[in-house]
């Protein structure tokens, strides 16, 4: 560590200390002179308050909602002054909570009739008027109809404008733009100064329940105009004690030496210890050019504890490796090198008993990054083929509608190739008719021959396949093949779970219409009952569909022989058929046999799809990535069931979190109970979960400084899971907050660990703040 004497050398003679000119904390900016309105003064650091769109907004629109053809109700839509969320009038008043949606929240704005909604309900307003609101998780679309073309487009480029710059706003910068728009809900009577009962309010609102004679300690000692009123800076002042990190100041000072400024080569310091990859002392001045905040400091080359906090709250200080969050894996390798994010009943957006199919459940799973979608094609009215849920009350919408959407929505997100996965329940005129709907719409997306007419076996790289749509499906002759199996394009059923069918629904599905079996190239359905013991010839271009339990048995039964046939072959695994609320299985076990294709019902949240997201949450969310070694090479050794001795320590330090949502709105006095809980998701022998203790009524800064370590035996299959629950001690302990991702993508040291809710959107400013340490051995 380099002294402060070495850092005055670097100064003009006539100039004050460097540590002097920044000493002053800038935790939250100072008033932009717009103390009347502190709403508006947020939206003012977004720099909208001047734009157009956004200013018709904040007036609000009278916009008609549709959700039928004959449900067309006018409702008034304003954006609030914080320029985070939108209010909206209902019929029947409601919880506040229930008036209003968060601009985090929204998936996408379309235009016109994109929806499945506008598209069947909106034909009396014309496309120019109407726009969609999709929201992320489970929330339905919100169709809307404006007045004019011109309040349409401002709502569309408005809230775009807000999406934007949200996206663009630094972890510092939603802080404080969160704690302003409380204050602005706290300040009772608006009149921009804080009385102590209004102060009170604050802290239960931002979900900390301070000690009175505390709270009332800090209030005077902001007071300066001993009024029993704060305004102004004083309310600043106040904020800036209330967000205080005593644990990174810790941190900073440790490094910082007696002047409480970092040099470049003392920051370099902390990089080295961090465990930085590529940590030098360029790294470390860019670094302060990038988030220092005072000028002063950062021509000096020197950062603050503001640029310091700046840094660890940025993504570079996440858990997350930022360079992860590109494409950085070889795509070059044949598809059963791959995980592939999977979809089982796609078309529901609820249970598969009586829920209702639509396709926006399938725009939603590609907005997620899914790259496998199934297709119950059944047999419909007027000669086009229908998808539902087969024998049970979910509505039914047409094949060539769902088709349209894959064309409009597969390759939003990602480049990668899709599948359609189809179950076939249709005879032959209608299966004629689904070939000529996915030729007609898809085109030359669709792939209809082998890339390689000269190794027409061999599976392509998602590399090759960029931009286009396979078909998984039933292939002619529907005879058995010549290693026993039985070609089929059905689901396998377990023995005590098959129905029986009508007659001609079975001579039904087992036809096969030359046009669409000539669709099936590179995804040749194929039933798997058992693996030959012996090897045989690889046939790449098959795929086998099983049950979960199916799955499990083999993993059990075969084990290492499992592993080696799904390094050459494509397998599908999807949740029983018992689970009639479309509830989820855990995907890792089959993901440890190798297991490309794992579908889950994505329209179910829940811990399995919290591993689904963590486990395609690199490479770009693309929906492919790279399997293991162990899972990729033809005569692999790996067994999950028998993984060799721990070779990696696992040890995390759980420090403090900041700014936990309250989880009941309505109740002022309800404040949650932290504590966190480790999970690792992986082989048998290395699942694991350890947790905290909780802290009592805090969820603003907890802090628990406790240490939990795992031993770790296959750590590239391993998922880490930071769950926060409240505790409760009568029931259940509830759902507050998770983040998940692979062992592999996990940097180590101080890391911040930026919080989702239960649906995958973000719960900003929520964070952990932990310490990481992995030992390789």
């Amino acid at each position: 560590m380099l002294c402060g004497r070495w850092r005055s050398c670097r100064r003009r003679p006539e100039e004050p200390p460097v540590a002097a000119q920044v000493a002053a904390p800038l935790l939250l900016a100072p008033p932009d002179g717009d103390t009347k309105r502190p709403g508006l003064r947020a939206l003012k650091k977004m720099g909208l308050t001047e734009d157009e769109d956004v200013r018709a907004m904040l007036r609000g629109s009278r916009l008609c909602k549709i959700r039928s053809r004959t449900w067309h109700k006018e409702r008034l839509y304003r954006l609030q002054e914080d320029g985070l969320s939108v209010w909206f009038q209902r019929r029947i008043p409601r919880a506040p909570s229930q008036h209003i949606f968060f601009v985090q929240h929204i998936e996408a704005v379309r235009e016109g009739h994109q929806s499945e909604g506008l598209r069947r309900f909106g034909g009396a307003f014309p496309p120019a008027r109407c726009l969609t609101i999709a929201f992320k998780g489970r929330r339905k679309n919100l169709d809307l109809a404006a007045a004019t073309p011109e309040e349409a487009q401002r709502w569309v480029r408005g809230l775009a404008k807000l999406r934007a710059r949200l996206d663009a706003m630094s972890q510092r910068e939603r802080l404080d733009h969160w704690i302003h728009s409380y204050l602005h809900r706290a300040d009772s009577n608006q009149d921009s100064k804080m009385s102590f009962k209004e102060i009170k309010s604050l802290l239960r609102m931002v979900n900390v329940d301070m000690n009175d004679m505390y709270a009332y300690r800090l209030f005077k000692e902001c007071d300066h105009s001993n009024n029993e009123r704060l305004e102004g800076a004083e309310i600043e002042e106040f904020l800036r004690r209330l967000l205080k990190r005593p644990e990174l100041e810790e941190i900073f000072h440790r490094y910082s030496g007696e002047d409480r400024v970092l040099s470049a080569p003392e920051l370099l310091e902390f990089l080295e210890d961090q465990g930085e990859d590529g940590a030098t002392l360029a790294r470390a001045q860019q670094l302060i050019h990038t988030y220092e905040l005072n000028e002063t400091a950062k021509q000096h080359e020197l950062m603050t504890l503001d640029g310091f906090m700046m840094y660890l709250l940025s993504p570079e200080g996440a858990a997350l490796d930022p360079a992860h969050t590109c494409v950085f894996q070889d795509m070059d390798q044949p598809l059963s090198h791959y995980f592939i994010s999977s979809s089982h009943n796609t078309y529901l957006t609820d249970s598969q008993i009586g829920g209702p199919s639509s396709t926006e459940a399938y725009v939603r799973a590609f907005a997620q990054g899914c790259r496998c979608v199934e297709l119950d094609c059944w047999e419909g009215p007027g000669g086009e083929p229908v998808i539902y849920h087969g024998h049970t009350l979910t509505s039914k919408i047409l094949f060539r509608d769902v088709v349209q959407a894959v064309r409009d929505h597969a390759f939003t997100l990602s480049p990668y190739p899709v599948i359609l996965s189809l179950e076939n329940h249709c005879g032959l005129e209608q299966q004629a008719v689904m070939a000529r709907h996915l030729r007609a719409i898809l085109g030359d997306v669709l792939v209809t021959q082998a890339l390689d007419s000269q190794n027409p076996e061999e599976l392509p790289s998602p590399e090759q396949l960029k931009g286009r749509v396979l078909v998984k499906g039933k292939k002619l002759p529907a005879a058995r093949s010549e290693d026993g199996r039985i070609l089929s394009d059905q689901e396998e059923e377990d023995e005590e779970e098959e129905e029986a069918e009508a007659t001609e629904q079975r001579r039904r599905a087992k036809q096969i219409s030359p046009e669409l079996s000539a669709l099936a190239v590179y995804c040749c359905a194929t039933r798997l009952r058992t693996l030959c013991p012996n090897p045989v010839p690889p046939q790449p271009c098959q795929v086998s569909s099983l049950s979960e339990r199916k799955a499990k048995k083999l993993i059990r039964e075969a084990g290492n022989s499992f592993v080696r046939h799904n390094t050459r072959q494509l397998t599908r695994v999807y949740p029983l058929g018992l689970r009639m609320n479309s509830a989820n299985y855990s995907p890792q076990e089959m993901w440890n046999s190798g297991c490309q294709l794992v579908a889950l019902n994505f329209q179910t949240p829940g811990y399995e799809m919290d591993l689904n997201a963590g486990r395609f949450l690199i490479n770009g969310q693309c929906g492919y990535i790279l399997k293991p070694a162990c899972l990729r090479q033809p005569d692999t050794t790996f067994d999950p069931e028998c993984p060799g001795p721990p070779r990696t320590t696992l040890t995390i330090q759980v420090l403090t979190a900041q700014q936990l949502p309250k989880l009941n709105t309505e109740k002022p006095n309800s404040i949650v109970d932290p504590l966190v809980r480790v999970e690792i998701h992986g082989v048998p022998a290395d699942c694991a979960r350890k947790e905290t203790n909780y802290v009592l009524n805090n969820g603003f800064n907890p802090r628990w400084g406790q240490t939990l370590q795992f031993q770790l035996r296959a750590p590239e299959l391993v998922l880490v899971r930071f769950v926060v629950e409240d505790y409760d001690t009568t029931s259940p302990n509830d759902f507050v907050g998770q983040f998940t991702l692979p062992l592999n993508s996990l940097k180590q040291g101080y890391r911040h660990i930026h919080l989702l809710s239960k649906d995958g959107a973000s719960l900003s400013p929520a964070t952990l703040f932990v310490h990481i340490r992995i030992q390789r051995f």
